[in-house]
């Protein structure tokens, strides 16, 4: 029996590999399999040759390049189905566990000073989803978990040795103490063992959660003493340089909005609940980009667009926000995580997803190397697209967004629903009370609004659709059976329910997108939206192709590349008169003359379009980028004209804050 019970999430995850993708989705995650994703194992040093696996390549002592790795290709591997990144886990996973030391501790590290516990969270996090895709393999994987627990209390009762350095007794394992900042991760972990592999072992695993909690506290990284006013940072900190891997640190932020959530599961401190919502809200009002990330490079600095957002942010904050609406079920959580995914995330790939930026700025003009440097903690490269733009943790950690997007996809609803949490086209066959239930969803989301359900089931149960909060009044849905069109009335958290019958089944949702201007008060700029999709200037580019040098520990597929503009991007813009305009089916992107790309994340993708007018401004540069957006009465240099906007995503040179024209005179 366990000693204490979990405060219990209000929507149920399903085991990796019942939910897959289809349509546009299914082509970016065969693009990442195909692309630099799917080949780290084969070349990239820091996997193939990682100390996890014999070797003795790392680019730090946190030792975390290969689990991070592991921690995405997990996810790639069974949502794809694709049997050669299954095998590529498989043989990562057979070493690890067949090299588990004696004492119980998982990894190469043999002395105290070495032995940083950070690593072993993304390692853990991957081997918990490989145990719930291969329950064959559940075992032995739980068999080396719980022999690692073990340790790990013993570890932390001694003056929490392993998560917090001791600098007297020589440890460098974790010198900006990340380990400690993201202890609540692995708390997460901990706890799916404790709920589902106890193996009377309970004692030791809540114990375990405590001290890390408890460590967090002892190394001034307990999340609970930033989400409060008056220490959260409100205004501009683009000029100040925080050091270390604390609060302001941006990754941490993104994963560190988890804290008080994964805390209240253990203390059902109803306060920790309301803290939750107060951290969203204030990073979003903040710290947050118009494109669904965190501002940071790599430090926290406002909300500049000239501020890069890394990647890394990005993929943390959409699998953080995914994982609060599976617990609170608060709609505006999944519009996040949708607003990362469809903006930020394929913003920072190439088409061919062979390169990523390390960092993407709101308003980027050029994506190469910068003459002047406009980050604080990240290289005039951070910007162009390539194998390791800057520091390699993005490289190893970016692949996991769309794996564990269409992972979180559908969630359970009690013991006889099912809902469609992030909205894609995807597809889940599952089980209710023992019977067969798939749910299909053919749909362009979010490039459409039309919802597309096929249902199959055995049994008749309760099937629910999130509705996104920017969905208008007049959407509604249409059932198989139904002759009329019937008004979406959704609950409290977002879900539009319909009662499903055995057998098959069609239900369709007419989502009703429209287009949404976001008012910046504080620079005076507009961003407009059309759906979940922010849209950017339409700004042609050339791509020169850098060389690499060295061809030693690269696939020659790889390549390194800057994005120049073919047209120009200085203009301000009157919003009213946006309008959505009708644009050819079925012509997709040619970045980088690649003929083949299945990406619709491209120049001239099969999305929606929209036409604005615009008016030609100055618009200064400052260090190497633009400056931030001129004021409303900027100097106009010419008459009004119509641009094109496009999906951010889609537009890797971009603009999409732009200055506000208020008055315009009357060109007649």
């Amino acid at each position: 029996m366990k000693i204490y019970q979990l405060a219990p999430f209000k929507y149920s995850a399903l085991p990796l590999g019942s939910i897959t993708a289809s349509g546009w989705l299914q082509d970016q995650l065969k693009l990442c399999g195909d692309g630099l994703g799917g080949h780290m194992f084969d070349f990239y040093p820091y996997v193939r040759d990682s100390t996890w696996t014999g070797g003795h390549r790392e680019y730090s002592n946190l030792h975390e390049s290969a689990p991070y790795w592991f921690n995405c290709i997990v996810p790639l591997a069974f949502v794809l189905k694709d049997d050669r990144l299954k095998k590529q886990a498989k043989e990562f996973l057979d070493y690890v566990l067949d090299h588990q030391q004696e004492d119980g501790w998982l990894g190469a590290e043999t002395t105290r000073q070495s032995r940083g516990v950070w690593a072993r969270s993304p390692l853990l996090w991957g081997m918990m989803q490989y145990a719930e895709a291969e329950p064959a393999e559940a075992e032995r994987i739980v068999d080396a978990m719980h022999k690692f627990v073990v340790l790990l209390h013993r570890m932390l009762k001694d003056n929490f040795t392993g998560l917090l350095e001791d600098k007297e007794k020589g440890d460098h394992f974790d010198g900006y103490g990340f380990g400690v900042a993201r202890g609540h991760e692995f708390c997460v972990v901990l706890m799916w063992l404790y709920e589902h592999y106890p193996r009377q072992n309970e004692s030791v695993i809540w114990n375990t959660m405590k001290l890390i909690f408890e460590g967090t506290r002892e190394g001034n990284k307990d999340w609970t003493k930033f989400f409060v006013k008056g220490r959260f940072p409100e205004g501009d900190t683009s000029d100040e340089h925080p050091v270390g891997g604390g609060f302001e640190h941006g990754v941490n932020l993104a994963q560190g909005l988890q804290y008080p959530t994964v805390l209240y599961r253990m203390t059902r401190d109803d306060e920790l609940v309301q803290q939750t919502y107060d951290a969203v809200e204030m990073t979003m009002e903040y710290q947050m980009s118009v494109f669904g990330s965190i501002t940071g490079d790599e430090y926290l600095r406002g909300r500049n667009p000239q501020t890069g957002s890394e990647l890394c942010m990005t993929v943390e904050l959409m699998f953080s926000m995914a994982y609060l609406y599976q617990f609170h079920g608060a709609n505006h959580f999944a519009d996040i995580a949708e607003l990362a995914a469809f903006n930020g995330y394929p913003a920072a790939m190439s088409t061919d997803w062979w390169a990523h930026q390390y960092v993407t700025q709101t308003n980027q003009p050029w994506a190469k190397r910068l003459e002047g440097n406009p980050f604080y903690n990240v290289s005039p490269y951070g910007v162009a697209f390539g194998l390791a733009p800057n520091y390699p943790c993005c490289t190893v950690n970016h692949v996991q967004g769309y794996p564990k997007f269409v992972a979180s996809s559908y969630v359970k609803n009690g013991e006889d629903g099912l809902a469609h949490m992030l909205l894609a086209p995807t597809k889940v066959s599952t089980e209710i009370r023992g019977k067969r239930v798939s749910v299909e969803c053919a749909t362009r989301y979010p490039f459409d609004e039309l919802l597309d359900y096929k249902i199959e089931s055995e049994i008749d149960f309760d099937f629910a659709v999130r509705i996104p909060q920017w969905a208008t009044s007049d959407a509604f849905v249409v059932a198989e059976e139904q002759s009329e069109l019937v008004p979406i009335v959704p609950t409290a958290d977002g879900l539009h329910h319909f009662a499903v019958s055995p057998g098959s089944s069609n239900v369709s949702v007419q989502l009703k997108m429209k287009v949404r201007i976001l008012e910046q008060k504080q620079h005076g700029t507009v961003s407009i939206y059309y759906g979940s999709l922010l849209y950017s200037a339409r700004i042609p580019w050339k791509v020169t192709r850098l060389d690499p040098g060295s061809q030693r520990d690269r696939d020659e597929r790889c390549h390194e590349d800057e994005l120049t503009p073919l047209a120009e991007w200085k203009y301000a813009i009157d919003p009213e008169t946006a309008e959505v305009v009708e644009t050819d089916e079925g012509h997709v992107s040619a970045y980088d003359d690649d003929k083949t790309s299945r990406s619709i994340f491209g120049l001239e993708g099969n999305y929606p379009k929209l036409r604005v007018d615009a008016y030609p401004i100055e618009w200064p540069e400052d260090k190497g980028t633009a400056s931030r957006p001129p004021s409303a009465d900027a100097l106009v240099l010419g008459p009004k004209t119509r641009i094109d906007l496009i999906p951010f995503g889609a537009a890797k040179l971009h603009i999409a804050d732009f200055p506000r024209v208020k008055v315009i005179e009357d060109d007649a």
